[in-house]
C-alpha cells in the first residue's frame, strides 16, 4: 500500500547536462552524434535507477530525453520525380525523435544521406523534449519494476518517466497527424517512443532480438514452412554461408556461417507466440521468416511491430481455399487484389481504400514460380492463377448460411480465401512496406474437396518445399534491386515523410 501513496514530495527534476545543438553535412557524423547523445541519456537513467536506495530516499525526479534530427528548407524546388522518399516537398522545419541509433545506423545514414543530397542542406542534431521512459532506456527484455524490489517506498513513476500511450500512436503513418501552429512537420513515419514500444513487443512475440531482423520478410501460417526454412538455412551455414553470415533461431540461438550446429546447446523450453528465424546478411540484407499462426489479428500484430524496422518488402506464403472449380489442390494463387473481410484494420484503413498490386513484387513472384516449376508463359496458367484474394476473420465461414459470403466472393471475382493475406497487404500499404502474396490451394470447400488426413500429409510433403523455394527466390530477386526502385510511389500519400 505504501507504494500507491507516497509521503515524499519530489522537489526537483535531475537531467543530464544541456546538449548544444550541432549541425552536420555528413550523415555518418550526424549518426555518430545521435548515438553518443542517446547513449549518454539512457546511461543517465539506468545509473540513476541502479543507485536507488543507496543514498537514502531520492528527493528528485530523473529525466532524459530522446535525441532528434531536424532539417529546415525554404525552397519549393523539385527533386528527382522518380523518388518515393528521401526529400521534403515544401518549405518548413522537419524533425523526428530517434531511438536505438546503433540498431538503425545503416538506415539512418541512408535516409539522412538522401535528404542532404537531394536538398543540398545539412541537418541539426539536438535534444528533444520527449522523455525516454525508464523501461525503454534499459532496452529489450528489461523487467524494471521487478528489479526495483523493495529498496524504496516510492512508485517508480514518481521518479522516472513511463511510456505515454496517449502519444504513442500511428497518426503519422495513417496520415491523420496535423502539426499545431509553429510545430515542425514529421521527418519519419514513427516517433521514438512508438519504435521502442514495438521493439519490446517484437522481442516478446518472436523470442529474438530486433537486431537480428532482416529487410526481406516471409510470413507463413504453417510450421511446415518454418521446418523447411530451417533445414535450408542450416544447409547454407554448413556450406560456408553462400553469402549469408549467420542463422538465428528463437532464443537468439546463433549458427554462424561455416558451422553445422549452433554456438550453444541452449534451447527454448517452449516457442513464443510467433517465432522468428533470421538468415542474416550484411546490412540486414538477409531473410527473416515468421510463423504468424492463424488469423488476421496475429497478422496485424506482427506487421504493426516489424514495420518500425522499415523492411524493404514482406511476402505472405500460406495456404488458402480455392474458390474456383478449375483449380486443383497444390495450385498457386498470386494475389493481384485483396477483398478485406478481416475487420481488424477498419479503424486505421477503411475498407473502401484500394490496395494496389505492386509491379516489382508481382513480377518477382511470377518469375520465381516460372523458374522453380519450369512452366513458362501461357503454360504457367496450368498451375497458377492471378486475381482477388479474400481475407476473412471466421475460419469456419462455410458452416454458416453461404448465400451471403458466396455472393460477395463471386461479385468480387475472388479466386481464393484465407485469413491473413489482405491484413498483411493492408498494413504494408499503411506503413509503406512493399507487399505481396503467393498462396497454395490446400482445399476447395465450395466444391466438396476438404483435406483428409492422408491427402494433407501428401500435400504438405510435396508442395511446401517448392512453395518455399519460390518465396526465397522472389525475395532474392527483390533484394537485387536498388531500394529506390523497389519502394513504389504508389504507397506515398499527399503529404509524406522524407524517411522511407
Amino acid at each position: 500500500m505504501n507504494k500507491r501513496i507516497s509521503s515524499h514530495s519530489v522537489l526537483s527534476v535531475s537531467t543530464p547536462d544541456p546538449f548544444e545543438p550541432q549541425f552536420f553535412e555528413d550523415p555518418t557524423a550526424a549518426v555518430d552524434c545521435l548515438e553518443a547523445l542517446y547513449d549518454r541519456n539512457t546511461r543517465f537513467l539506468t545509473e540513476a535507477f541502479e543507485g536507488l536506495g543507496k543514498n537514502g530516499v531520492p528527493m528528485t525526479r530523473y529525466r532524459a530525453c530522446y535525441p532528434q534530427v531536424s532539417i529546415e528548407t525554404s525552397s519549393f524546388g523539385h527533386v528527382d520525380s522518380r523518388l518515393s522518399y528521401g526529400y521534403v516537398s515544401a518549405p518548413g522545419v522537419y524533425t523526428t525523435t530517434i531511438t536505438r541509433p546503433k540498431l538503425f545506423r545503416h538506415y539512418l545514414k541512408e535516409q539522412l544521406g538522401h535528404l542532404m543530397r537531394n536538398h543540398g542542406l545539412g541537418v541539426t542534431v539536438s535534444e528533444s523534449s520527449t522523455p525516454i521512459p525508464l523501461h525503454f532506456a534499459f532496452g529489450e527484455g528489461a523487467h524494471v519494476e521487478a528489479s526495483a524490489g523493495d529498496s524504496i517506498d516510492i512508485p517508480l513513476r514518481d521518479l522516472f518517466d513511463a511510456p505515454d500511450l496517449t502519444t504513442t500512436d500511428d497518426e503519422i503513418a495513417n496520415g491523420s497527424y496535423e502539426p499545431g501552429p509553429g510545430e515542425p512537420s514529421p521527418l519519419a513515419p514513427f516517433t521514438a517512443q512508438r519504435i521502442d514500444y514495438s521493439l519490446a513487443r517484437l522481442s516478446h512475440y518472436t523470442a529474438t532480438s530486433a537486431t537480428h531482423f532482416q529487410n526481406f520478410v516471409l510470413f507463413t501460417n504453417y510450421q511446415f514452412y518454418i521446418d523447411e526454412f530451417c533445414a535450408w538455412a542450416r544447409q547454407q551455414m554448413a556450406e560456408g554461408g553462400n553469402g549469408y553470415t549467420a542463422f538465428v533461431e528463437p532464443g537468439n540461438i546463433i549458427t554462424p556461417a561455416g558451422a553445422d550446429k549452433p554456438e550453444t546447446d541452449y534451447t527454448l523450453a517452449r516457442l513464443p507466440q510467433m517465432p522468428a528465424y533470421h538468415l542474416k546478411k550484411k546490412g540486414h540484407g538477409g531473410i527473416t521468416m515468421v510463423n504468424i499462426g492463424v488469423g488476421p489479428s496475429n497478422a496485424k500484430t506482427i506487421t504493426d511491430h516489424i514495420a518500425v524496422l522499415r523492411p524493404h518488402v514482406w511476402l505472405m506464403l500460406g495456404h488458402c481455399a480455392g474458390l474456383r472449380n478449375s483449380q486443383r489442390l497444390g495450385d498457386y494463387v498470386l494475389a493481384h487484389a485483396y477483398m478485406r473481410e478481416d475487420h481488424v484494420l477498419d479503424d486505421d484503413l477503411p475498407v473502401w481504400i484500394p490496395l494496389p498490386a505492386l509491379a516489382e513484387v508481382q513480377v518477382a513472384l511470377q518469375d520465381a514460380v516460372a523458374e522453380v516449376t519450369g512452366y513458362r508463359d501461357y503454360d504457367l496458367k496450368q498451375i497458377m492463377r492471378t486475381g482477388t484474394v479474400a481475407t476473412i476473420d471466421n475460419r469456419n465461414w462455410e458452416l454458416r448460411d453461404q448465400r451471403g459470403p458466396v455472393k460477395r466472393l463471386s461479385q468480387a471475382r475472388a479466386i481464393a480465401l484465407d485469413m491473413e493475406s489482405a491484413t498483411i497487404a493492408a498494413n504494408g500499404f499503411r506503413f509503406r512496406v512493399p507487399y505481396g502474396t503467393l498462396l497454395c490451394v490446400s482445399d476447395k470447400p465450395l466444391h466438396g474437396e476438404l483435406k483428409l488426413p492422408g491427402m494433407a500429409t501428401t500435400f504438405y510433403r510435396t508442395q511446401v518445399s517448392q512453395h518455399l523455394k519460390i518465396g526465397i527466390l522472389a525475395l532474392q530477386k527483390l533484394a537485387s534491386m536498388p531500394p529506390e526502385k523497389l519502394h513504389s510511389r504508389k504507397l506515398r500519400s499527399f503529404y509524406e515523410t522524407s524517411f522511407q
